[in-house]
């Protein structure tokens, strides 16, 4: 019989929902945020020169919290100057959030956003058919580049979209983390289709290194909370379980056999560590930056 398993991508209210909780529980954002504090000006500090506005691109800027606190970097080197921010989310509900959240923020009055609701593939299709070729100054992809087809196209399409002092910024899980472990070994087993592809920063460096583009690696390390995830019916570990494994309703839906497998994996010391009664899973990152 077909196991009834199926992504978590396929259900997109769902993720939303299983990502929300991995945020409340995890240091991702604010171990994001003091990278984005600490190394972002240097990465940062020639990109605009002399320049009368400068353009930055966005690919799954999600509800725009990272994006927001990148803007106010850019802005603090380059008071004044005019910067446009365009934003490829294929999510509108993701959209909306971050139409919102630039609603309540304040000092943005030099910032012309625009937002196009599609994929980096849609996108990339979309320029090629119009024959545009735009070229910006910062391009940022934050935890997406699992959810492309094509990964190695889709870094050097965006690559070639850099201006001579331009940046790449990508963010993905490190391969210290414990999504490595967790995935190397499981991946084969969870209903992945075509939504999803595992990857760290170790396959990223690999696609770089052949491409022979230069480069520097940040590591941010960060904490996600998976306690609840060992206590049965607990609402939030359910929708962790989903968010680690990629699979809608993990719990109810993955084998018994596999399910054992994978709660016995999380709490090895390649995936978590127990401090203070916890489990703490490992969600190190990579922010890896790019030159032209």
């Amino acid at each position: 019989m077909a196991s009834p398993m199926r992504s978590l991508l396929s259900n997109p209210a769902r993720y939303v929902q299983t990502f929300r909780v991995f945020l409340a529980n995890s240091t991702e954002h604010q171990s994001m945020q003091e990278f984005m504090e600490r190394q972002l000006p240097a990465v940062i500090a020639s990109i605009g020169n002399e320049k009368p506005a400068i353009n930055i691109l966005s690919v799954g800027g999600g509800a725009g919290e990272i994006d927001l606190l990148i803007l106010s970097k850019v802005q603090a080197r380059y008071p004044g100057v005019t910067i446009n921010n365009d934003v490829i989310e294929p999510s509108a509900e993701q959209i909306l959030k971050y139409k919102e959240r630039v609603a309540e923020t304040s000092n943005l009055e030099n910032v012309k956003f625009t937002w196009h609701e599609e994929t980096a593939y849609e996108y990339e299709s979309r320029m090629n058919a119009e024959k545009t070729t735009k070229k910006w100054d910062f391009i940022h992809m934050i935890q997406m580049l699992y959810y492309v087809k094509d990964i190695p196209a889709t870094i050097w399409y965006f690559h070639s979209l850099l201006e001579t002092q331009g940046k790449l910024l990508i963010i993905v899980v490190s391969e210290t983390s414990g999504w490595e472990a967790l995935w190397r070994k499981y991946s084969s087993s969870f209903p992945l289709q075509d939504f999803c592809t595992y990857i760290s920063s170790v396959d990223i460096k690999r696609i770089l290194d052949s491409a022979g583009l230069k480069y520097q690696v940040h590591e941010l390390p960060s904490r996600l909370d998976i306690t609840s995830c060992f206590i049965e019916g607990n609402k939030d570990g359910e929708l962790l379980l989903d968010f680690l494994t990629e699979c809608c309703e993990f719990s109810k839906n993955a084998p018994p056999e596999l399910k054992h497998q994978v709660m016995e994996e999380l709490r090895k010391p390649g995936c978590s560590e127990k401090r203070d009664g916890k489990v703490l899973f490992n969600n190190n990152l990579s922010a890896i930056v790019i030159e032209p």
